[in-house]
């Protein structure tokens, strides 16, 4: 297990976006993580609210990071769809996302979004998404089955 968050902390500090934010990871198993993301006024959008930009960017981070505890570290979002709730102010935006059902080549996973301050969360978006492999194991050619 401890490969695994080595490689996933890697793979985050590679992300100059990332870095940019200050994303951590928080938690790591077999199928699921938690990104957090402090806010700052820098996220906020005219409304005092996190952007929803930021929302999603966490989102896409995290069914991604989820979808490689199953895939391999190769992959990327095929498409995700997002629910916003309720506006985050303040505090720590806690993106944790799980494996639903994985396959060979895809893996589809979930993902809640919760905001944290003085102690209480409260969830502030779901969203649920296609996770894909790519590189030299995923071939282009499609399999016909006789």
């Amino acid at each position: 297990m401890a490969e695994i968050v080595d490689i996933a902390r890697g793979a985050l500090n590679a992300q100059p976006f990332s870095a940019f934010l200050g994303t951590k990871l928080m938690q790591v198993d077999s199928a699921s993580l938690t990104l957090c993301l402090p806010i700052r006024d820098e996220l906020r959008q005219q409304h005092g609210f996190v952007h929803g930009g930021v929302v999603s960017y966490l989102v896409d981070n995290a069914l991604t990071f989820a979808g490689a505890l199953r895939l391999g570290p190769k992959v990327v979002t095929g498409e995700y769809k997002i629910n916003y709730l309720r506006p985050a102010v303040s505090g720590t935006l806690m993106a944790r996302a799980r494996v639903v059902h994985s396959g060979l080549t895809q893996a589809t996973c979930q993902c809640d979004v919760f905001v944290t301050d003085g102690g209480a969360e409260r969830l502030v978006a779901v969203a649920q998404g296609t996770i894909t492999r790519i590189g030299e194991n995923v071939s282009a050619e499609p399999v016909i089955h006789a």
